[in-house]
């Protein structure tokens, strides 16, 4: 059950960092829909290694195979596999690690839950088993077009750099423009300096990626434990090296007051609804009593310094002894760029099966 997400529309994924491939199956997809393997594509080479000077320079095409489930460029509506080689892996740089645990990586917690552990790359616990989400998230992404809903995340900050904290009239066209993904030129080349500068210093930074949510109906979620929001955490919080989720104004909103937080209702234009009721204001973030209200939903992850550094760090090896550790290989010193794609791959997962949970309760 820890490999799969979702109700209806689910995800099950396999492989690891260092094994012949990553893999999913995807079960519950609607039939009949035509599927565009160029965009599913694309989706992947916004998350691949070695795009820009930013990211690891792993080399890896990660071109994705559809087994099952299309056929004649449609949905069959039976479970869709699919698989994506590993090409470029270098197992022997992770070779001195074998018994050695990590600072801040899976590495012990996965010998004392299991036993038993792949130490090259991180095995299960790497960042690439990512590549079944992003996949998963674009065949969502192709239903939910269908449905006018539209999932755009983008980098708002990059250690102390940031974007204003809530939604602003970006120009999402720009996001891809630059390899941070940041929608504000200006912004986005002082994220790109920080990070190569704490590239060359062998370290790492974190920061936080905004994502919004457009053209999504009223109703989605449920009041009480299936809440949207508490259905959108979790699935950003699964994602590798994220440490923070918070939607709408979040903590932001905590040292305001009831009469500057609410959202009054108003009449005009919503996504759905009776009597065409919308707020004036959107400081829910979208999602109000667990439930979507019409409006954009907007929230933040918080990832974390990617924990592997080029520099020597104290440790212990499985025996207790004092060790010293420096990672070999190809890492990224900022997470951010490449998780752009996969908190929208999370998100349209989420949404497309809440939809379809939703109209299947109303049959």
């Amino acid at each position: 059950m820890s490999n799969s997400i979702g109700k209806i529309f689910r995800l099950t994924t396999f492989g690891e960092s260092h094994g012949v491939a990553i893999g999913g199956v995807i079960d519950g997809f609607p039939a009949g829909i035509l599927i565009d393997l160029d965009f599913i594509q694309s989706e992947l080479n916004r998350r691949r290694p070695g795009q820009s000077h930013l990211t690891t320079p792993r080399k890896e095409a990660d071109q994705v195979e559809i087994l099952s489930g299309v056929f004649e460029g449609k949905s069959t509506g039976t479970p869709i596999g699919f698989i994506v080689r590993n090409e470029n892996q270098h197992s022997s740089d992770y070779d001195d690690l074998r018994d050695i645990y990590r600072p801040s990586h899976a590495d012990y917690t996965y010998q004392a839950k299991y036993g038993v552990r792949d130490y090259r790359g991180g095995g299960r616990s790497s960042a690439r088993e990512t590549i079944a989400r992003v996949v998963g998230g674009a065949f969502a992404k192709i239903a939910l077009r269908q449905l006018g809903i539209r999932i755009t995340a983008y980098t708002s900050q990059v250690g102390h750099i940031s974007l204003p904290a809530y939604p602003a009239d970006f120009d999402f066209s720009l996001i891809e423009k630059n390899p941070v993904r940041c929608p504000d030129e200006s912004v986005a080349a002082e994220m790109e300096a920080l990070i190569a500068q704490v590239k060359a210093e062998g370290d790492t930074i974190g920061g936080v990626i905004t994502c919004v949510i457009q053209g999504c109906p009223v109703g989605l979620g449920e009041p009480v434990f299936g809440k949207l929001h508490a259905e959108l955490g979790a699935a950003m919080l699964s994602i590798n090296a994220a440490k923070g989720f918070d939607y709408g104004t979040g903590f932001d909103g905590v040292g305001q007051r009831g009469s500057q937080q609410n959202d009054y209702f108003v009449s005009g234009k919503a996504t759905g609804g009776e009597a065409n009721i919308c707020t004036a204001t959107n400081r829910s973030g979208g999602i109000q009593g667990g439930i979507s209200n019409g409006q954009e939903i907007y929230f933040r992850v918080a990832f974390k310094p990617v924990a592997t550094l080029l520099q020597s760090q104290p440790t212990v090896n499985r025996d207790g002894e004092a060790v010293s550790v420096k990672a070999r290989g190809r890492h990224d010193p900022c997470v951010l760029p490449r998780a752009v794609p996969i908190v929208e791959a999370m998100a349209a997962m989420v949404i497309l099966d809440n939809y379809m949970l939703n109209n299947t309760r109303k049959c």
